[in-house]
């Protein structure tokens, strides 16, 4: 057993208690991130349950309530087909949402493996690996997303396909140079010296405490996706209509910014909060990934 197992094992269940306290405190005292945790919670919900928000029908079209602004009866509004923009906003949300978080885990799956084996076996593999991996990053990310969605076709779960397929290289990159700093540290050098064999070595330590930085990332990463599945589906590309979906909603609404603003302002407010607050929570556990596990 390493100095560091063992100081985690005579960690008393009083002092694991008094640091989750601590973490709940550091919460309460950051009100950005509070309110971060919040925001992301009802959109959460609204994408789990969305009876919770609204109990109206996204494609119910009205003609007497074309076009109206912001109320109570209408809270973003109706569009040029009467159609309530926030039931339509939340019936989108789990669209939305599920795009992206397929794009993430496709990008992080894939690319955490290449990443492994590459730092793991290293020379003549990590080479050939890496150098796909530079050719994939030389490639701008849109021209990579319009090609595939090209190849594969229109629609949400194909837009969320190429999103992923494209931010493997990035994850690649990362889970490597993790697995080469984790290897090299001392703990991992003294397991040598404890009988424990490559392998073992490699999931009892490497991979735990190069994963961390690995699904920070990840975290971070959703916002971006939530972005660029809304940035496809402006487009055109992603869901056909009238399907609700936020990239959709800002697309429709352009052709009255002029007047009717709201149409896209309040749906795209809803993705840059989103976004945000999901970098907000990503910062966060960025700044605690150096904890080691050994």
């Amino acid at each position: 057993m390493t100095t560091l197992e063992a100081t985690a094992a005579a960690t008393p269940p009083s002092g694991r208690l008094r640091e989750r306290s601590g973490r709940l405190a550091a919460l309460l005292r950051s009100p950005g991130l509070l309110a971060a945790y919040l925001w992301i919670a009802v959109i959460l919900a609204a994408a789990i349950h969305p009876g919770l928000f609204t109990s109206g029908d996204p494609l119910r079209q009205d003609a007497s309530q074309m076009l109206q602004a912001p109320g109570l009866d209408h809270l973003f509004g109706t569009d040029d087909f009467g159609r309530d923009q926030f039931t339509r906003a939340v019936r989108g949300t789990r669209l939305s949402l599920q795009a992206a978080v397929v794009a993430v885990v496709i990008g992080l799956v894939s690319g955490s493996l290449i990443g492994l084996v590459a730092g793991a076996l290293r020379g003549r593999t990590d080479s050939v690996l890496m150098r796909i991996i530079d050719i994939m990053l030389a490639v701008p990310s849109l021209i990579v997303s319009l090609a595939i969605i090209s190849a594969l076709g229109r629609g949400t779960l194909n837009i969320a396909v190429a999103i992923g397929i494209n931010s493997t290289a990035g994850f690649a990159r990362l889970m490597r140079s993790e697995v080469l700093k984790v290897s090299n540290a001392k703990y991992v050098e003294a397991s040598v010296f404890a009988g424990h064999g490559y392998v073992r070595r490699l999931f009892k330590h490497v991979v735990p405490n190069a994963s961390r930085s690995v699904l920070a990332a990840a975290t971070m990463d959703i916002g971006t996706a939530i972005l660029t599945v809304a940035a496809l589906s402006f487009l055109g590309l992603g869901a056909p209509p009238p399907t609700p979906e936020w990239g959709l909603l800002v697309a429709e609404g352009r052709t009255f910014i002029g007047v009717q603003w709201w149409l896209s302002l309040l749906p795209g407010l809803v993705i840059v909060l989103t976004v945000l607050a999901v970098y907000r929570i990503g910062r966060s556990f960025n700044r605690g990934r150096t904890r080691v596990v050994a």
